[in-house]
């Protein structure tokens, strides 16, 4: 027999009015509803209500995931920095990563993902190839000092996720447990009711080489891709490549030197000279591990300084401050041009091929030039892909104009490869006798983002909508007020308990049966189901929460709908 939960008895507030502070749809409903609540800056405490839908959302998780012959186990969260240190991932991180010492001084950190870790258990438990393949997976919560935290409980510092690992012994084997994994985050997905499209990714600290992201689309998603409406290509932007534009074998005239007086920017030089955008060469100068790199891409382009950092990964990126400019006469600020610079390494976006000619900085205030071509004024240490991508770009795949949208990401999976074995020499005896260097994939869902993710996706203008399989309760049954109405609502909810169904009954006394039903439809519980008016007869009300379908049945009828 199912529980009735009693809304008398259970620890919640709603509320009227969104907090001050929320920015996205699922912050401000799970606060008002009373599933979540927060204690500071990206750290949140989840109430009854909020905890049984993340343990709903963990439990599909963990089906699927056993499903495939995952096994559980369960890691430390404070762990110690020599395995990081070992991968560089003590460094690599950044000011994301939460680090700490004990009363002896020695370095810790808080787990944001534990490839490490797995790698050395696996390296203690796994010595013969008869071991392999193996996933391992745990439901933990991870750590990330996020610079901004924001959207309640979809960036936060602290959050529960599913990371899996898989070990095999060739590159086969990783291939197929990588399509496993693949195969149950769809599962997993469409048993939680989510939207997703899943998209090529790039790797990042992770490393490794296929990469692949599941998005929830949602106007409040952080994450930017592009998608094909002409074919099945889909792409995370940064993870976006073209191919290099043909070599451009007009004749040109010799470079000129032109009086651009006040024009710093592609705007005002533009507007100056009377040409479109696209004629002039862009030059951003940014520091790679402190020494300063030129980046050139089409005026009417933007450097994406995300795809810049993930092509220069592990240096770190950061654009050049106005004291860098200082005892550089070659640099000059706003007026910046590949040729003639001094011992700067110059990278160029595809589209700045050999034999192009281009407006850009003379090296002299006030001063552009024209006709300064690719590959004979200037050469191009290294071409990158590091433009912005913009709506109606073509399709790597199929030419077509590509399309933009915005999406939650709820899951990324990657083909690790060695990197991770090779640090920490993972190797088993295969069937020559001879050690076999074992190959790794890493895998992870964020569960408590799913959560949010799924509140973006299905609330509407009265509250939260949850699918069924992830809802606190199957039905939300309301005493209209009356002592009668009660009566029979507490009778109707232990019956829906014993046909198995979990029930939340609000049979709060003093309570108005407009504040109930107003609380029943911003909590969100699939079915509501009214004990009012016809009370008497033994009639009850029966409400979809998404359709707004209502129905007038009998108790037992409606115990039998719900049922099924």
């Amino acid at each position: 027999m199912a529980q009735v939960q009693r809304m008398s008895r259970l620890m919640v507030k709603t509320l009227r009015d969104d907090p001050a502070d929320a920015e996205t749809l699922s912050h401000k409903l799970l606060v008002r509803a009373g599933y979540v609540r927060r204690n500071a800056a990206g750290i949140w405490s989840w109430l009854p209500l909020g905890k049984k839908v993340l343990e709903n959302v963990t439990r599909v998780v963990r089906e699927e995931m056993d499903a495939i012959g995952a096994q559980e186990v369960l890691l430390p969260a404070l762990l110690p920095k020599e395995p990081y240190e070992a991968t560089g991932r003590w460094e690599e991180y950044g000011a994301e990563l939460f680090r700490l010492n004990d009363r002896k001084g020695a370095d810790y950190l808080l787990g944001p993902t534990h490839e490490e870790i797995f790698t050395q258990l696996v390296k203690d438990q796994c010595t013969s190839y008869k071991d392999l393949p193996v996933i391992l997976y745990q439901i933990q919560t991870k750590y990330r000092d996020e610079a901004r935290p924001r959207s309640g409980i979809l960036r936060g510092r602290e959050f529960q996720m599913k990371d899996s690992y898989s070990f095999d012994t060739t590159n086969e084997g990783l291939a197929e447990s990588y399509a496993l994994h693949r195969e149950a985050y769809i599962k997993t997905f469409q048993r939680l009711g989510l939207e997703h499209r899943i998209v090529s990714a790039v790797s990042g600290a992770m490393g490794g080489s296929a990469s692949e992201e599941f998005l929830a689309p949602a106007a409040a998603g952080e994450d930017t891709f592009v998608y094909c409406p002409a074919c099945d290509y889909a792409a995370n932007t940064e993870a976006v490549t073209f191919a290099a534009a043909a070599a451009d074998s007009a004749e040109h005239g010799p470079v000129e030197e032109l009086d651009t007086p006040d024009t710093p920017t592609i705007e005002s030089l533009a507007a100056h000279l009377g040409v479109p955008a696209s004629a002039t060469l862009k030059n951003l100068l940014v520091k790679v591990d402190g020494e300063i790199v030129a980046v050139g891409v089409p005026g009417d382009r933007e450097v994406d300084l995300g795809k810049l950092s993930d092509h220069l990964a592990p240096a770190e990126v950061e654009l050049v401050t106005a004291e860098d400019f200082t005892g550089r006469p070659d640099l000059v600020r706003g007026y910046v041009g590949p040729q003639g610079l001094e011992k700067v390494r110059y990278i160029a976006d595809p589209r700045v091929a050999p034999g192009t000619a281009w407006i850009t900085g003379a090296n002299k205030a006030d001063t552009h030039a024209r006709n300064v071509v690719a590959g004979r004024d200037f050469a191009v240490d290294d071409y990158l892909d590091v433009v912005v991508v913009e709506d109606g770009d073509p399709c790597p795949k199929c030419g077509a104009g590509l399309k933009l949208d915005r999406a939650i990401e709820i899951g990324h999976i990657f083909q690790l490869g060695r990197k991770y074995a090779d640090a920490f020499q993972l190797d088993v005896l295969g069937q020559n006798g001879k050690p076999v260097r074992v190959t790794m994939g890493s895998y992870g869902i964020g569960v408590s983002r799913a959560v949010a993710a799924l509140a973006e996706q299905t609330a509407d203008d009265k509250g939260l909508c949850w699918p069924q399989e992830i809802a606190p309760a199957d039905v939300h049954v309301v005493a209209a007020g009356k002592a009668l109405q009660t009566e029979l609502a507490l009778d109707v909810a232990d019956q829906l308990a014993a046909a198995g169904l979990r029930v939340l009954v609000d049979e709060r006394p003093g309570v108005s049966p407009g504040v109930k039903f107003t609380d029943a439809e911003l909590i969100g519980v699939p079915h509501i189901l009214v004990a009012g008016r016809r009370a008497s007869e033994g009639v009850v009300e029966l409400k979809d929460r998404r359709t707004g379908e209502r129905e007038e049945l009998t108790v037992a009828e409606a115990v039998a709908r719900l049922r099924g």
